[in-house]
């Protein structure tokens, strides 16, 4: 049994662009015109995470996505939309616990681990569905999965770097998954479907 997991980072937007904790907004213009350039070959399923940018960026591939909460993006509750020097400056103890501990969450949102826990449940309930699944996400939901396959520990994924519109693959024999390639330009990546649409 061929598995396939193909999660595709949203786009940016102003907050993402400026380095700042993401909050819930629109795609920047540039990258929802990069994202309706592309298209991906067909499909099994589409999920995406609830997000604007990322319902925003599947809707600009021509990819029909059903919402899945797994995939948010980490909540970050009373950081979003501010800078990292600015929590610094209020909060630097705060900032040091969530650098120090996977666990820790002094915004009164999700640890890395609690996002780290959610992605293991979702790519645990795909290994045995057949078939090839694109997941339009988040950074942080792309780098809980690159660890969770590699068996690496969880703070190894404030080393793991993520460009928006990238495309990470992981492919899966229905026992176990591998990571099959990382980073990779949406771009690179693009193979147009007769109609642009996930076919069933």
């Amino acid at each position: 049994m061929l598995v396939r997991l193909t999660m595709i980072c949203s786009g940016a937007t102003p907050a993402t662009r400026k380095g700042s904790f993401p909050v819930d907004e629109a795609l920047e213009p540039q990258s929802l015109a990069l994202a309706a350039t592309m298209t991906l070959r067909r499909a099994d399923r589409v999920w995406t995470s609830p997000a604007l940018r990322a319902r925003q960026t599947a809707e600009a591939m021509a990819l029909k996505p059903s919402v899945e909460a797994l995939l948010a993006e980490q909540d970050f509750r009373h950081w979003a939309g501010k800078s990292f020097e600015e929590i610094q400056a209020l909060e630097p103890a705060g900032i040091a616990a969530w650098l120090g501990d996977t666990e820790a969450a002094p915004h009164g949102g999700e640890s890395l681990a609690d996002v780290a826990r959610r992605t293991t449940r979702l790519m645990d309930g795909l290994i045995q569905t057949s078939g090839h699944t694109i997941a339009v996400t988040h950074a942080s939901v792309i780098r809980g999965a690159i660890v969770h396959v590699l068996g690496a520990p969880l703070s190894a994924c404030r080393r793991i770097d993520v460009e928006p519109l990238s495309l990470t693959d992981f492919r899966s024999d229905g026992s176990r998954w591998m990571l099959r390639s990382t980073g990779v330009p949406v771009a690179a990546k693009v193979v147009r479907s007769r109609s642009g649409k996930v076919a069933s």
